[in-house]
């Protein structure tokens, strides 16, 4: 037996009546594929639902999967307490996903209470497992529940991890269907949750059509600054699932999308037409080529970023001798420098100097690119396998200058504010940073300064590289 369904379905709680009281029908189409799929499978009656939700327990370094005898959750924080619901997990599947996952190296932790008590939480089931599943109910309930919750892995292990779960349910002969839950674009109008970009449109509609076409490479290469920019939480999702298609030759048939609270909600089935060669090894040959075209393209700064911190994870040792590259600038001047490293649009790691440590910007890159990897407190350490799915950026900044509020421009400038021996910096040019006011705040809360005491203003440009 192997899986026999696949759908996208996104999460909104409004979409349900107990929740949106009328708001819910401001979005009919989504509610109504909503519906078209729960009665679709319950006509396929599967023993098991395998839903990968972006809102669960979430492990840091590593995809979820709950274990325990039964999980359940209600929508109480969505003014719904009524509605709850409580599944058996599946545990025969679920531990045969974790062992070959295991086994392929990827990251893959089981979720037990026993273990999540120790973080003060407990297995249960999120609004994004619970609003797909919210529709299937209504029309069937027999089946038992796989809980999975996606990580920051990189899109080829996700991938991966999707094709285990095939393998799973043929080799144990379930009869189950996959559900990837996850919202498109955040972003879609300026009283949406995140405000507007123009990206968020642009990935909805580029990414809808790829999967309509069956089309995973242009899933794998659709550009970064796009997805980073959309404010989306159903890709990795959907990266999953389009690993249990792995070998079939499928097309997605969109059953609505609607944008109206600026967030996309876009409900997919997916079909599948016959078999079809395996992409990993194409993927897998796509990523190298990513990472070798950025080594390519890069500038000497991003450059010397990358081959410090891949030399201390291969070595243990830091560079000792400056490469050939490395130009005089670099070599001459002393400078504050942050590296900044991105993984699939999200940071991976940031650490800087506001004034120089060292004799030079390329000593400062090249300390500062180990610390970013490895010492950032937010952050686990960066494992060497993961450095092909990392974007480096260095940012060189200019000597502070004394300032006034009135001189601030949160885009052009950075900020750097000082009392009593206490210090904080904002860099310019941050997501989310529109006002001064907004990067004052920010930078004294770093410093640990109140906001009523008395302190100085300086402002610094940045120049910025970046990998392309």
């Amino acid at each position: 037996m192997s899986l026999q369904g696949f759908y996208l379905m996104p999460h909104p709680p409004i979409v349900i009546p107990e929740v949106g009281k009328g708001e819910e029908k401001k979005i009919t189409n989504t509610s109504n594929s909503l519906h078209a799929i729960g009665k679709e499978i319950a006509e396929k009656s599967p023993d098991t639902i395998v839903i990968i939700t972006p809102h669960g327990t979430m492990f840091q370094d590593a995809i979820a999967l709950s274990l325990e005898d039964e999980v359940s959750g209600s929508l109480e924080n969505f003014g719904a307490s009524n509605v709850s619901m409580k599944f058996p997990i599946d545990k025969a599947l679920t531990s045969k996903i974790y062992e070959l996952s295991y086994k392929d190296d990827i990251a893959v932790a089981m979720a037990t209470n026993s273990l999540l008590n120790k973080y003060n939480t407990c297995v249960f089931l999120d609004h994004g497992a619970m609003v797909p599943l919210y529709f299937i109910n209504k029309y069937y309930k027999e089946y038992k529940l796989v809980h999975i919750t996606y990580t920051g892995l990189g899109d080829i292990d996700l991938y991966k991890f999707g094709i285990n779960i095939s393998k799973a349910v043929e080799e144990l002969g379930e009869n189950a269907v996959v559900i990837a839950s996850g919202d498109l674009s955040h972003r879609l109008k300026e009283e949406g949750p995140y405000g507007y970009n123009p990206f968020g449109e642009k990935f909805d509609k580029e990414f809808l059509h790829h999967l309509e076409q069956g089309d995973v490479k242009s899933v794998f290469t659709m550009d970064k600054e796009t997805i980073c920019n959309a404010g989306e939480c159903g890709r990795p999702s959907t990266v999953i699932l389009l690993g249990t298609l792995e070998g079939k030759k499928f097309n997605g048939e969109l059953l609505s999308y609607e944008g109206t609270f600026g967030v996309g909600y876009g409900v997919m089935r997916f079909n599948v037409d016959s078999k079809d060669s395996p992409k990993l090894q194409e993927l897998e040959a796509l990523r190298r080529a990513s990472l070798e075209k950025r080594k390519n393209e890069s500038d000497a700064y991003v450059k010397l970023a990358r081959e410090s911190l891949t030399s201390y994870l291969s070595s243990g040792k830091q560079i000792k001798q400056l490469p050939g590259y490395v130009t005089e600038e670099m070599k001459n001047n002393k400078r504050g420098v942050f590296v900044s490293l991105k993984k699939q649009g999200e940071l991976r790691g940031c650490i800087g100097t506001i004034f120089p440590t060292t004799e030079s910007v390329a000593e400062e890159i090249i300390r500062n690119a180990i610390e970013a990897g490895i010492n950032d407190p937010r952050f686990y350490e960066v494992q060497e396998e993961e450095l092909l799915d990392i974007i480096f950026s260095v940012d060189v900044l200019t000597e502070s200058e004394p300032s006034s509020k009135e001189e601030l421009d949160p885009k052009e400038y950075g900020v750097v504010v000082r009392s009593r021996g206490k210090t904080g910096l904002l860099l310019p040019d941050l997501e989310g940073v529109d006002t001064v006011e907004e990067q004052l705040s920010i930078a004294l809360q770093k410093a640990g300064i109140a906001s009523n005491e008395e302190y100085t203003i300086e402002k610094f440009r940045v120049i910025r590289h970046k990998e392309v």
